[in-house]
């Protein structure tokens, strides 16, 4: 059996029953039956990013399809939770409606004109309401809604930044640059060892500190990393073009040499 194509393509509710045949056990995709929320977890990761890339890339294009993409992880998930009984795509949409106009009471119940900066801490005092709520009877933790599946860097600048809002913080700038030089000193200490799980936990505790840099300084270190990623690919990209133009293999270059091309691609950008 084939099922028709939706008529209507703007419509959710066209997005919704196409999941629905793409699930159906006659008919529907084989891969897409097979799958479970575990099993495409990452897609949701990877889709996030595509659309982090298309907003730094600035193409319209590129951003609408890739919201798309992860548009359907979402409703993928909600199709599979409806299948075993859970919740639908509509109890998603309510959770989340209900969610926004709860911690927006300054939009939909009283314009009371507040700053940015004073809804960002009315914002912080509802979510640690909600934190309460969901502890129940047990205490609640700042830490206890910071997701463990987040990226490592940002998960430790999310970690900081609860902690900062109780209190546990530096108090200038310099405090966190010093403990960033304390923890490289205990990494050189622990090069000196043998014992490596040492060595892990110590570079473990200077990456720990300099995402509390770049979260004091304000600054999402994801970015500033991918776009050193992006400088550093670009960099050595022009490496591989100067030992092209050479006419002499890789390995068969000095150091000196390879860093030459760096340099000269580091001086371009500066132009």
């Amino acid at each position: 059996m084939a099922f028709a194509p939706p008529k209507e393509s703007k419509d959710i509710q066209s997005l919704l029953q196409i999941m629905r045949n793409l699930r159906a056990p006659e008919g529907g995709c084989p891969w897409d039956v097979d799958q479970t929320h575990a099993s495409i977890a990452q897609y949701a990761i990877e889709e996030a990013y595509e659309v982090v890339d298309a907003i730094e890339n600035g193409t319209d294009s590129s951003l609408k399809e890739e919201l798309g993409d992860l548009l359907l992880q979402v409703v993928f998930h909600a199709r599979m939770a409806e299948e075993r009984g859970a919740f639908d795509f509509g109890e998603v949409v309510d959770a989340i409606v209900t969610k926004m106009v709860r911690r927006h009471p300054h939009v939909f119940e009283t314009a009371d004109g507040r700053s940015a900066d004073a809804q960002t801490e009315a914002w912080e005092e509802i979510k640690a309401a909600e934190r309460a709520e969901k502890a129940g009877d047990g205490p609640a933790s700042l830490l206890d809604d910071v997701p463990i599946g987040l990226p490592a860097l940002t998960r430790a600048e999310k970690l900081g930044k609860r902690a900062a809002r109780a209190g546990f913080d530096w108090p200038s700038t310099e405090g966190v640059i010093a403990k960033i030089r304390e923890e490289l000193a205990e990494v050189e200490d622990a090069l000196g060892e043998d014992d490596q799980s040492h060595l892990e936990e110590e570079l473990g505790d200077l990456l720990f500190s300099v995402a509390n840099l770049t979260r004091y300084l304000k600054v999402d270190g994801e970015t500033v990393l991918r776009r050193c990623n992006a400088k550093f690919t670009r960099r050595f990209h022009a490496i591989e073009t100067g030992v092209a133009a050479s006419g002499k293999a890789f390995k068969d270059h000095t150091l000196a040499e390879l860093e030459a091309y760096w340099d000269a691609e580091k001086a371009g950008e500066r132009q």
